[in-house]
């Protein structure tokens, strides 16, 4: 009876660890890319505010564009870590035609805005109220990251804060998208 008793709870351990791992964050897209095959961006078309209610958009409007896709919320640590090397990361990609496109997550409007204004943040800001957004790519932690090309096809990936390395592939994706290294006409 003992012995039948630890195999159960065993089985039932065994059973609730797969149950965790089962639902657990998606990883589809790290998949596809590792693969070699650069999937599509998820949700293109579904509209999010503006983090200022000038409106909303969807990340399809930036199709034929490089953008640099950033999940981040005020209240995670890592993404105030994160906050300067996204604001160069702005800087080096705008003259390219290019952009980072911030996604706040499950963020008030105001502590949101505060964040941005606090680490001078100057690119489009959109707020993913729900997670849903979030959720369609894998999102799990913040901060996340995702390099989308012209074609709207992801190409790379940060799981975690960014680093140089990946601000410098996004800047050189948007040199060879803007036609080998010559910032577009009327930016600096």
């Amino acid at each position: 009876m003992p012995i039948l008793a630890t195999l159960g709870g065993v089985a039932l351990i065994a059973l609730l660890i797969f149950g965790v791992l089962a639902l657990g964050s998606n990883r589809t897209l790290d998949e596809a890319l590792a693969a070699g095959h650069p999937p599509l961006a998820p949700a293109a078309g579904q509209r999010l505010p503006f983090l200022d209610e000038s409106g909303a958009t969807a990340l399809e409007r930036y199709r034929g564009h490089v953008v640099l896709l950033n999940f981040w919320a005020s209240w995670c640590p890592p993404c105030q870590q994160e906050a300067p090397l996204i604001a160069e990361a702005q800087r080096e990609l705008s003259p390219y035609g290019a952009t980072v496109l911030g996604v706040s997550y499950k963020d008030t409007r105001a502590d949101a805005s505060a964040f941005m204004r606090e680490h001078n943040l100057d690119f489009p800001d959109v707020r993913d109220v729900t997670g849903s957004f979030a959720e369609a790519y894998g999102t799990a932690a913040l901060p996340e990251s995702f390099l989308i090309d012209p074609s709207g096809r992801i190409v790379s990936i940060s799981r975690g804060e960014i680093n140089a390395a990946f601000v410098q592939e996004a800047v050189a994706l948007a040199r060879q998208a803007a036609g080998g290294g010559r910032p577009q006409a009327g930016t600096q």
